[in-house]
């Protein structure tokens, strides 16, 4: 079963999908995050690779995503990459992911590529107040990403609100659930767990 997990950056995605995997067993469950499949443009430069809109879903190859996930699902191990947020590029290195009877799949635009939405089995979207979202999103990046506070709200202004309107917001009507998460995380796992028990069987 795949459950795609789709929300605007910041909403608190990660926390949930672990809160997922931990109800549903770890032992019986993967998670595959958007993250790890942005592009691989070793012949750009640095300068170059850090003006590429990572909001867009042009960033992204879901050519792989996609492949990799029918892979999984049709019981096939995968050599998933890892992506350096640092470098902006992938690491030399892959990740091993064996098929499991849980997949979930998260991440900001997982809803708006038609290919990859059609193998989701149910959908959930995290929703959270925009000023929320814009606290988390800076404290990430800040603590885990090498960006400054000033780079981060500079990112919103110009790029992360509007991508957020455009590829995001709109595919709240595709899911199963919204779930909002603004702030009482426990509310928000507590609706997840009543929404788990009732539909997965």
């Amino acid at each position: 079963m795949i459950i795609g997990f789709c929300g605007g950056t910041g909403a608190g995605k990660s926390t949930l999908v672990e809160h997922v995997a931990q109800f549903l067993g770890k032992d019986n469950t993967l998670i595959l995050a958007q993250d790890h499949y942005y592009k691989h443009l070793p012949e750009q430069t640095f300068e170059e690779r850090a003006q590429i809109n990572f909001d867009h879903p042009d960033a992204l190859d879901f050519n792989l995503m996609v492949s990799d996930l029918q892979k999984l699902k049709q019981g096939i191990a995968v050599e998933r990459p890892v992506y350096s947020f640092v470098e902006h590029l992938r690491m030399n290195e892959t990740v091993t992911i064996m098929p499991k009877k849980f997949i979930l799949v998260e991440g900001i635009l997982v809803f708006a590529h038609q290919q990859l939405h059609a193998l989701f089995d149910y959908k959930v979207y995290i929703e959270a107040n925009e000023e929320l979202r814009v606290t988390r999103r800076v404290e990430r990046d800040v603590n885990y990403r090498g960006r400054t506070e000033e780079e981060v709200h500079q990112r919103f202004k110009t790029t992360l609100h509007n991508m957020h309107k455009r590829f995001i917001a709109p595919n709240k009507e595709k899911a199963d659930i919204v779930i909002a998460n603004n702030g009482a995380v426990e509310n928000a796992k507590t609706a997840l767990t009543q929404w788990l028990k009732s539909s997965i069987r």
